[in-house]
């Protein structure tokens, strides 16, 4: 069962990754909530290109993934879940849970440590708010979120199966609720009880930097509420509020090649919320 799932996870998630991606680039031109303030077709080959890369480090380093570690600590019963006397559908749903509250206390980890508010803020760095800003992510945090996986699913004792679900989510959600679409507020208002919404996800985005440091969840939105990181609504409403960074405000610097040396060369200005 678990050699199955490893050998299909690629196809797996590469499935969910491009129908996501489509249905939400589709949706957003039916519906779009926001005018978008920059062009287009650079912002995706830039997005876009910096989850192609990212991937394929991933994947020269097939070892090095929260999948691989879930194999190995079945096999040799590491962790609490492999050792509690649950039903395994349990553990899987606790899994997820648990890797989903880990995501949330790094998200919020790398806002608050400047060194990795450097690697971050390429993500928030994009100067228009749509499908693909869920996937941009500076390689080298990628790497980091998978070692801190890693980590959680060896000492958790998460199952394959709920480690692929878990990823199969994030890589959705992320796409979902960083979508340029229109929900009418009856419906988000109920959902974002379930899930983290793009009308609540979006504060999150705002140039305000109280703001930028507020709804740090990716999945599941009860985390922000729990552990009061919460914020409804951005203080100059969705279409008015400015998205990005106050110190990054010239697209032509927000290209491809710009994002991959932004950490290194970009100033954090007043963001980082600290310890």
């Amino acid at each position: 069962m678990n050699s199955l799932l490893l050998n299909h996870e690629p196809f797996v998630r590469a499935g969910f990754f491009f129908g996501i991606l489509i249905l939400m680039a589709v949706w957003e031109r039916l519906a779009p909530r926001r005018q978008l303030k920059t062009s287009r077709p650079i912002r995706w080959f830039s997005n876009l290109g910096i989850i192609f890369i990212s991937t394929l480090v991933l994947r020269l380093l097939p070892s090095f993934s929260a999948m691989a570690v879930a194999v190995l600590a079945e096999r040799a019963g590491w962790g609490l879940l492999n050792n509690a006397p649950l039903a395994y559908w349990l553990k899987v749903a606790i899994g997820v849970a648990v890797l989903d509250l880990a995501i949330y206390l790094q998200h919020a980890m790398f806002h608050g440590l400047p060194i990795l508010w450097r690697l971050h803020m390429m993500h928030h760095s994009d100067l228009d708010f749509d499908v693909t800003t869920g996937v941009r992510f500076h390689p080298i945090e990628i790497l980091l979120s998978m070692g801190i996986k890693m980590m959680v699913v060896f000492f958790a004792g998460i199952s394959v199966l709920g480690v692929l679900i878990f990823e199969v989510l994030l890589n959705a959600t992320s796409m979902f609720n960083h979508g340029n679409v229109r929900l009418a507020a009856s419906i988000d208002r109920v959902l974002r009880f379930i899930v983290v919404t793009p009308e609540m996800h979006r504060v999150h985005h705002s140039v305000v930097i109280r703001e930028t440091n507020s709804n740090f969840g990716f999945n599941l939105p009860w985390w922000d509420r729990l552990f009061g990181t919460y914020k409804a609504q951005p203080a100059a409403g969705h279409e008015g509020m400015n998205i990005g960074l106050s110190q990054f405000r010239d697209s032509k610097r927000l290209t491809l090649p710009w994002l991959l040396v932004l950490p290194f060369i970009g100033q954090t200005s007043k963001y980082p919320m600290g310890p």
